[in-house]
């Protein structure tokens, strides 16, 4: 049961951080920010600041979730490739330091409009482009985020593949999906399939989260695997 509950409860922190993450990132920002106009956003952040740091604060914790999803799939998984998964983890101790670093530039904005004679060498239409450039930091730190999580989706795949407690075909897909989102390594290509990366990311997560939430892990062939190592 220990190894079906490491599952369940990964899953659970990988709703969470899927959530809060997207909520703050995509939901929020997409309400206030007004795409090349950098005083329209300015204005619709300063009249906005409270659901500005709620965002904020939303996506910070999804990196906390995400610490946490991590570890406990580095636990279900160890018994399959200590050295692959071991690298899973340490790309997923970059994905974090690096969401959190995207957060900060999430943050910078309100900073920057509100610092008042700490800017003052800046008029009042150079003040927004920086708050509006903060805005255009955060979004390619996004797409840079991706193509870690795309190389972890890559990883956690192959171990599902290689594992005997999980369904194969459901790593086959969770590392296809991660091939889509590895193409961020070239924005402008990520963007341009980002219907059918979206798609894959249907077809491989949900699925994976339905099995782990309904039928979990075979306990008996994890522990089965467990001892062979």
């Amino acid at each position: 049961m220990v190894a079906e509950s490491q599952g369940t409860i990964g899953r659970v922190f990988e709703a969470l951080e899927g959530f809060t993450a997207s909520w703050g990132q995509v939901t929020v920002l997409g309400q206030l920010m007004v795409v090349g106009n950098a005083a329209a956003t300015a204005a619709s952040i300063l009249q906005h600041g409270t659901l500005f740091r709620l965002g904020f604060t939303s996506s910070l914790l999804g990196v906390v979730f995400h610490l946490a999803w991590g570890f406990l799939f580095y636990q279900l998984f160890k018994p399959v490739n200590r050295s692959v998964w071991l690298f899973a983890l340490l790309v997923i101790l970059v994905y974090c330091a690096l969401q959190a670093i995207t957060a900060l530039f999430y943050l910078a904005p309100l900073f920057v409009l509100n610092a008042g004679t700490s800017l003052s060498a800046l008029n009042q239409e150079q003040v927004e482009a920086l708050a509006y450039m903060f805005l255009k930091l955060n979004g390619l730190a996004l797409d840079t985020n991706l193509v870690f999580f795309g190389l972890w989706c890559v990883l956690t795949g192959y171990l599902i593949f290689k594992s005997t407690f999980l369904p194969r075909i459901l790593g086959v897909l969770l590392a296809i999906d991660g091939l889509g989102w590895m193409m961020f390594v070239w924005p402008p290509l990520g963007h341009y399939l980002f219907l059918p990366i979206a798609i894959a990311c249907g077809l491989a997560e949900i699925p994976l989260q339905l099995w782990l939430l309904i039928f979990g892990v075979n306990n008996e062939r994890w522990k089965a695997q467990a001892e062979a190592v």
